[in-house]
């Protein structure tokens, strides 16, 4: 009977001796898992500190930029668009070490970016353009990254409004309306992705320019002579019109020697954004745009060239576009034709250039001084999720025959000046003789 006694008093001891230990190991496994949470905890805290100080300063910077730039519009929506992307994916991150890396690596890039901007800045503020150019060409492909890639067609970062695409051999030269660059930007590419900043193919202006108000450049090369058209405004009286320069290699210097412009129909409101194109037979033409005024409406126009491209041939201009639908909202511009299998098309921007509702559009002409009508009642390109207010459309071939257009788009979220409206690059197809915008290659 006591021996029993003794069993069971010793089980008991050995029981509770396992249950002490079972709930010592326990406490102790708690307390590390309660260590190692902290430390992630604080992992986490430290790296979401790193990512909001990297996101104040581009915040900050980016607000610097804006009120500096003023009319020059160089500040890039896209780099402030790559700080959003960064604050919304480091809101999904579930552990401490991918918001450690994240914000690492991004927080680097932004200041890689923006410091290229900042040292473009700096060079425009010292009267050093060409300074500015390689200071945007060191930090482009960085940039692009934080912009997303160019898988939506993106291919340059930075503001490049009204672009035009001249292709000589295997080389791309971009032309664009006056940034950072000076009065006539330019960029060059050899495979359409990767784009370099030249300078200023324009470096002066002719006597009775506004200093400051170029815009809308255009490049046709007709022999061993590269001629540029751009619109300018007036020193006079501030009337848009259009110069044509030339030179001798497509990234210029461009000489424009005028003493007064090539086209300008101040009756008309003045005339821009001139766009050269030759016919099936070889014959060069200029097409442009007339503001609208008196009670005559936006106007898209065309004349034949003489054969240096320096002059107007003909007897008189001859309108070929007019603003017809809802989408369009009065106003017609940009115009670039192009000649498909002996069929002219004429492509071109509508409404209003400083929102979400500019888009591109196109026509069927019968010739190169048209008539033209409009088959479709919409847009060939429009706002999407990618780019908003595309317009500026150019078209181009590449070295195999395929077409191509570029065009300027604003980032979704930040339309309208002074933001930037940047570059994209998007093949053209011609099912049954309609236009079709194909993806991004």
């Amino acid at each position: 009977m006591g021996s029993a006694r003794r069993r069971r008093r010793l089980l008991r001891t050995v029981l509770c001796a396992l249950c002490l230990g079972a709930f010592v190991a326990a406490l102790l496994t708690d307390l590390s898992a309660r260590a190692g949470l902290r430390h992630q905890r604080s992992l986490l805290a430290s790296a979401e500190a790193r990512l909001g100080a990297s996101e104040g300063v581009a915040r900050g910077t980016l607000a610097t930029f804006s009120s500096t730039l003023d009319e020059r519009n160089l500040l890039d929506e896209s780099v402030a668009q790559g700080a959003a992307q960064v604050a919304s994916t480091g809101q999904t991150l579930n552990t401490a070490s991918q918001s450690a890396f994240f914000a690492t690596v991004h927080a680097n890039e932004i200041h890689t970016c923006l410091g290229g901007v900042q040292g473009a800045l700096g060079q425009i503020a010292a009267s050093n353009t060409q300074g500015a150019a390689t200071a945007l060409a060191g930090v482009s492909a960085t940039c692009l990254d934080l912009s997303g890639g160019s898988t939506s067609g993106l291919v340059y970062p930075f503001d490049f409004p009204d672009p035009f695409v001249l292709r000589v051999g295997s080389t791309y030269w971009g032309y664009a309306t006056n940034s950072a660059a000076g009065n006539i930007q330019i960029i060059t590419s050899s495979d359409l992705a990767n784009w370099t900043t030249v300078g200023n193919a324009l470096p002066a202006l002719p006597s009775w320019a506004q200093p400051g108000a170029t815009w809308a450049p255009s490049v046709i090369q007709l022999g061993a002579t590269f001629v540029l058209y751009y619109a300018a405004a007036t020193a006079a009286s501030g009337t848009s019109c259009i110069s044509v320069a030339t030179a001798s290699a497509p990234q210029g210097p461009f000489v424009d020697n005028s003493s007064a412009p090539l086209i300008c129909q101040s009756g008309l409101g003045g005339s821009i954004d001139p766009s050269p194109f030759v016919d099936a037979s070889g014959n060069p033409y200029l097409t442009w745009k007339s503001n609208g005024a008196g009670g005559q409406p936006a106007t898209i126009w065309v004349q034949p060239l003489s054969a240096s491209g320096t002059q107007l041939a003909g007897f008189e201009a001859t309108p070929l576009l007019t603003p017809s639908q809802a989408w369009e909202n009065g106003v017609v511009e940009a115009p670039s034709m192009f000649v498909v299998q002996g069929q002219y098309f004429l492509f071109y921007s509508g409404n209003n250039w400083d929102s979400a509702d500019y888009a591109i559009g196109w026509a069927a002409c019968q010739g190169p001084l048209g008539p033209c009508t409009k088959p479709s009642g919409t847009p060939l390109l429009a706002s999407g999720p990618a780019f908003a207010g595309p317009g500026g459309p150019a078209l181009f071939t590449d070295p195999s025959g395929r077409i191509l257009m570029a065009f300027h788009a604003w980032a979704p979220g930040a339309v309208g000046y002074p933001n930037s409206r940047d570059l994209y690059v998007r093949p053209l197809t011609f099912p049954f003789g309609v236009p079709t915008v194909g993806p991004a290659s």
